[in-house]
C-alpha cells in the first residue's frame, strides 16, 4: 500500500510493582505483611511527580492541538491499585486523557498483576487477564480488545490462546527472530487458524528515546525533534510502531534532560506535516492491510539483548522462585480466602524475578537501575521467606486416603 508518511502507533507500558518489605527469616510463621507499604508510597509519589503528571499534562496538550495524534496505554493492574490508594491525582490524569477521545485514546489489556503467569499456569493467566478487564473497565469505561502481554512476552501459543478469547489483536517486538529479514513496520499475522493480527515494536527507533536519549557517548547524541523526524519520515512501510515505559519521561530519562521538550516539538513537527498520521493499536489493525504469517514457536520478549525469557528465567534462582510460587497455585485457589489469592497474584509480577538476573555488561547495569537489592541472590532469598510462609497459611493438601481391604481384596503384605 503506497503512502506518502508511513503513520505512527504510540504505545506506553504504565507499572509499578507491590516491592517487597525487608523480610528475612524470622518473620517467617509470625508476620504475613510482605510489601512495603511505605515505601511503594514514596516511589508511586515520586514517579507521579516526576513522570505520570507532567507526561499526562504533555499528552493532553498534544490531542487537544492535533486532532490526527493519538496514543495508547497498558496499565497494569498493580498500578491502578497504588493510583487508587496513594495518587488518585494522578488516576485522573489518566482519565481526563480517556475522556478526550475514546477513539485516540487506547488501553490495551495485559494481565491484572503484569505477571509471569503464561509461563506456569494457563488458568491463572486467564483469571489475570479477565481481572485486568474489569480493572480497565471500571477506571475508563473501556473494555479492551487488543492484548499486550508482561514485558512483550509473545509466542505462537500466546497469540492462539488470545485469538481463541476474541481479542482483534496482539503487540510483539519486532526482533529478527520473530520477523527474519522483514520488516516490523507492518501488520502481520500471528499463526493461528484465523491468523490473528500482530503488531510490532520498531525496537531501534523505540530504544533511541528510551534507552539513548541522554547517553552522551551515543554517536547520535544529541538527539533533537529535527534529527528524529527525518528518521521517521524516511521510514518505509505501513505503520510505525514505538512502544516504550511511560516512566520513559520524567523517570528514565530526567526532566533535565530535555525529555518533555523533545517528544513534545517532535510531535509538534511530525503531526503539522501532510499526510502525518497516528493511530491507536485498534486503528492499526482495522486500517493497514494485514502482511504474511510471522511464526514464533520460541517465546520471545523485549527485555535485554537476548529479547527471551532470560531476564525473568535465566538462571536457577530465578526458575526455581516460580515452580514454588506456583506449587502454591492450587492451595491458593482451594483456600477461597481473598487475602492469599491477593498476596499470591502480587508475587507473580515479572518484577520479583527481575531482580534475580545474573546478567552482565549493560543488561547487568538496567537490572541493577531497577532493583532494591544488593544482589540478585538476596532478591531470591527475600522471595523465598515470603513463600515459606505464605504456604505456612496454606491450608494442607488433602492425600488420598490408602485403599481399605475389602472382600476379594488382599492387604498387600510388606516385603521383608
Amino acid at each position: 500500500m503506497a503512502c506518502a508518511m508511513i503513520p505512527v502507533c504510540l504505545y506506553f507500558q504504565v507499572h509499578q510493582p507491590w516491592r517487597l518489605r525487608r523480610y528475612n527469616y524470622f518473620d517467617v510463621g509470625r508476620e504475613h505483611r510482605y510489601f512495603d507499604e511505605a515505601a511503594n508510597r514514596d516511589v508511586l509519589r515520586r514517579v507521579c511527580e516526576r513522570s505520570y503528571l507532567p507526561a499526562t499534562a504533555m499528552l493532553a496538550r498534544l490531542l487537544e492541538r492535533h486532532p490526527r495524534f493519538a496514543v495508547s496505554f497498558s496499565i497494569s493492574g498493580c498500578l491502578l491499585e497504588q493510583l487508587a490508594l496513594w495518587a488518585p491525582d494522578a488516576l485522573d490524569a489518566f482519565r481526563r486523557l480517556a475522556a478526550i477521545s475514546e477513539e485516540r485514546v487506547e488501553f490495551l489489556a495485559e494481565t491484572s498483576h503484569h505477571s509471569l503467569a503464561w509461563l506456569a499456569s494457563r488458568e491463572e493467566f486467564a483469571e489475570q487477564v479477565d481481572l485486568h478487564r474489569r480493572a480497565v473497565g471500571d477506571a475508563f469505561g473501556r473494555t479492551p480488545t487488543v492484548f499486550r502481554n508482561t514485558e512483550l512476552i509473545y509466542s505462537d501459543a500466546l497469540a492462539a490462546f488470545l485469538e481463541e478469547r476474541g481479542f482483534r489483536g496482539v503487540l510483539a517486538d519486532g526482533v529478527e527472530p520473530l520477523t527474519g529479514p522483514r520488516s516490523p513496520r507492518h501488520v502481520y499475522r500471528a499463526s493461528t487458524p484465523k491468523g490473528l493480527p500482530l503488531l510490532l515494536r520498531d525496537y531501534r527507533l523505540s530504544d533511541d528515546i528510551a534507552y539513548r536519549f541522554s547517553n552522551r557517548s551515543w554517536d547520535e547524541w544529541p538527539l533533537t525533534p529535527e534529527k528524529y523526524d527525518r528518521w521517521i519520515s524516511r521510514s518505509e512501510g505501513e505503520v510505525l510502531s514505538l512502544f516504550m515505559d511511560f516512566e520513559t519521561f520524567g523517570e528514565h530519562q530526567r526532566k533535565e534532560t530535555g525529555i518533555f521538550e523533545f517528544f513534545e516539538a517532535w510531535v509538534d513537527r511530525h503531526a503539522a506535516k501532510r499526510g502525518a498520521e497516528f493511530l491507536t493499536p485498534s486503528r492499526a489493525i482495522e486500517t493497514r492491510p494485514h502482511r504474511d504469517l510471522l511464526s514464533a514457536p520460541r517465546t520471545i520478549s523485549w527485555a535485554d539483548e537476548a529479547r527471551d525469557l532470560s531476564a525473568w528465567q535465566g538462571n536457577d534462582l530465578q526458575r526455581d522462585a516460580l515452580k514454588r510460587l506456583f506449587a502454591l497455585e492450587g492451595r491458593v485457589r482451594a483456600s477461597g480466602a481473598p487475602e492469599l489469592q491477593t498476596d499470591f497474584r502480587r508475587l507473580t509480577t515479572s518484577d520479583h524475578f527481575y531482580y534475580m538476573a545474573t546478567k552482565s555488561a549493560g543488561d547487568a547495569e538496567v537490572h541493577e537501575y531497577f532493583s532494591p537489592y544488593d544482589s540478585p541472590y538476596e532478591a531470591y532469598i527475600a522471595l523465598m521467606h515470603v513463600l515459606s510462609d505464605l504456604e505456612r497459611r496454606l491450608p494442607r493438601p488433602h492425600r488420598r486416603a490408602a485403599p481399605q481391604a475389602g472382600p476379594g481384596r488382599a492387604r498387600a503384605v510388606p516385603r521383608a
